[in-house]
């Protein structure tokens, strides 16, 4: 008897305690859509068995149930199913537009995403400024999402600037964004363009949020970051190992090629914006090229940047000064950046070795679709990996453009076909600075960061 009081007395204790550490609020209680209404197309919404229920229609743009009520920070869970073959996602902080699209959802968007480009979890500005967050960078976030109809369990975390997403509490995404705004939380029906697709459904359930002092957010992990905010770096990514390479405001840790100083012309600094001022296309003979006063071998650098009109320059690395170059750029592997539709190098080289993120003369990228493709005067990220094994990678707006080993016979063969081959060893220095080229054309950078591997 006395034992049976003492397991009663547990069991009523721990379900206090449960309850006084249960912060969650439900968004939907079950039963109807009270709390709830819809936005954009016309996909149906009902509650079935409990759970909130979206069917594909035909004929009807991007459908969204939304909350009546506005979140700014909080914590969002639930489960979701969906068939395969519809596309679907989770806005947050989203509103409607006026005016010309007026009613048309806009926001971010934690994507749903059961296809094999398997890009769940992402992160998407629906009606705004497309893909945020692609998950290309996080392959085991990829791997997260189970199809076929199965339920997913979906965690964000929207504090701040910042979203972070988890499915089945892998992490996924973690944006660094600059806005910070407030609005609904939607359920979205995609459109359809088959009508095979009609019929298809999308399921939700066990909806709640936390928010004010409600939240607990995860600590930092291991999900790679993508922060817009200028020249900055996140707890997350300080964490991780990322330095910045340009503070946003000098040229302090850069100096000349073949220099021991800083140049005093050409290169300025605006609003956390790195400049190199174009003159006559030449390469390297105006102001000339800035190269980092640390070197690097296994490396993940990141940057974005911007060309102008017809524009061409590049960023280098293993980068050796030794080499003779008669006057031109110092000589290293290079991440081309080139307007290839307007500069007259794109055609030259072979099979597009000059193109855009190319491997310059050596390898040419793999090009994205065109919509992530994005046009001269708009800011481009580009990525540069070298890893402890020397396989090297270039990746462009979330895309692995170009892949190679670093010394292999395939390497060495595209060496000796190009206009290195005259340079004994090019591109096997065990480390060597980071270049910014200047070919006189204006170019812009910013968020220059770098981690060791």
């Amino acid at each position: 008897m006395k034992q049976s009081y003492l397991l009663l007395s547990a069991l009523l204790f721990s379900t206090v305690a449960f309850a006084q550490t249960d912060n969650w609020t439900p968004l939907f209680n079950g039963k109807n859509l009270k709390g709830w209404t819809q936005k954009g197309g016309k996909a149906t919404y009902a509650v079935e068995r409990g759970v909130i229920t979206g069917t594909s229609t035909p004929n009807t743009p991007n459908s969204f149930l939304c909350t009546e009520a506005e979140y700014g920070d909080f914590i969002l869970e639930l489960d979701l199913s969906v068939d395969d073959g519809l596309n679907s996602g989770i806005q947050i902080r989203s509103n409607v537009k006026e005016g010309v699209n007026k009613g048309n959802v806009f926001g971010w968007q934690v994507e749903v995403d059961p296809s094999p480009r398997a890009w769940s979890g992402g992160i998407y500005d629906e009606g705004r400024r497309d893909w945020l967050y692609i998950p290309n960078i996080n392959p085991e976030g990829k791997k997260a999402f189970h199809t076929g109809g199965k339920w997913n369990h979906y965690r964000i975390e929207a504090v701040g600037n910042t979203v972070r997403t988890w499915i089945n509490d892998v992490p996924v995404a973690f944006l660094v964004d600059t806005l910070q705004e407030k609005g609904f939380i939607g359920l979205q029906v995609h459109a359809i363009g088959k009508p095979e697709e009609a019929g298809k459904k999308v399921r939700w359930r066990n909806i709640r949020i936390q928010t004010g002092k409600q939240m607990h957010p995860r600590p930092p992990d291991n999900c790679p970051v993508i922060n817009f905010t200028t020249d900055s770096l996140c707890e997350q990514e300080k964490k991780q190992g990322w330095r910045l390479l340009f503070n946003g405001k000098d040229l302090s840790g850069w100096r000349s090629a073949f220099k021991t100083s800083a140049p005093d012309a050409g290169w300025s600094v605006h609003d956390g914006i790195l400049k190199i001022q174009g003159t006559n296309g030449s390469e390297s003979r105006s102001f000339g090229d800035i190269l980092t006063t640390d070197t690097f071998s296994a490396f993940e650098l990141s940057f974005e940047f911007q060309l102008t009109e017809g524009a061409n320059s590049g960023v280098k690395y293993f980068v050796d000064e030794h080499y003779d170059s008669k006057g031109g750029s110092a000589i290293g592997l290079e991440y081309q950046l080139l307007d290839d539709e307007r500069h007259p190098d794109a055609k030259l080289g072979a099979a597009g070795n000059r193109t855009l993120a190319s491997l310059y003369d050596l390898i040419p990228s793999y090009k994205p679709e065109k919509r992530f493709q994005r046009p001269v005067g708009a800011w481009n990220s580009g990525r540069i990996v070298v890893r402890p094994d020397n396989i090297v990678q270039h990746w462009l707006n979330g895309f692995k453009v170009v892949e190679y080993e670093r010394g292999s016979n395939i390497y060495a063969a595209l060496v000796a076909r190009s206009k290195y081959a005259i340079w004994d060893g090019f591109g096997m220095a065990e480390s060597g600075p980071i270049l910014l080229q200047d070919h006189g054309n204006t170019v812009y950078f910013k968020n220059i960061k770098i981690r060791k591997l």
